[in-house]
C-alpha cells in the first residue's frame, strides 16, 4: 500500500508542476531536452555513434601498433643474429642471394 500512495503522491505532484504558474516553460524545456538529446544520439557531426566508432577505431590501430612493436623486436632480432653470428650471415647469404664459395657450383630450383 506504500508504495501505491508514493506513485499517486508523486504523479500528484508532477501533475501541479505542468499545470501549474510554469508548467508551459517546462515543457517547453523538456521538448528542447528531447531534441537535444535525439540530436545528439543520431543527429549529424559529434554524436554519441560517432563517439563509438572512433573508440573502436582507436582500439583496432592500438592492436596494430602491438603488431608492429612485435614484428620490429623480432627483425631487431634478425638483425642481431645476423651481425654477431658469421655461420647465420652466411646461411642467410647463401639462402636469399644465392652466394657460393670459390668452387662450389649453385643449383637453383623453381
Amino acid at each position: 500500500m506504500r508504495t501505491n500512495s508514493v506513485n499517486i503522491s508523486v504523479l500528484g505532484k508532477i501533475k501541479d508542476i505542468m499545470g501549474g504558474r510554469y508548467g508551459s516553460l517546462i515543457r517547453f524545456t523538456l521538448a528542447c531536452l528531447a531534441i537535444f538529446l535525439i540530436l545528439w544520439l543520431l543527429g549529424p557531426g559529434n554524436t554519441f555513434i560517432s563517439w563509438i566508432q572512433a573508440a573502436s577505431e582507436i582500439s583496432a590501430m592500438e592492436e596494430q601498433i602491438e603488431n608492429y612493436k612485435t614484428q620490429t623486436e623480432a627483425l631487431d632480432s634478425r638483425i642481431e643474429d645476423l651481425t654477431t653470428n658469421r655461420d647465420s650471415l652466411e646461411k642467410f647469404a647463401r639462402e636469399h642471394f644465392y652466394f657460393a664459395a670459390p668452387g662450389e657450383d649453385v643449383y637453383i630450383t623453381e
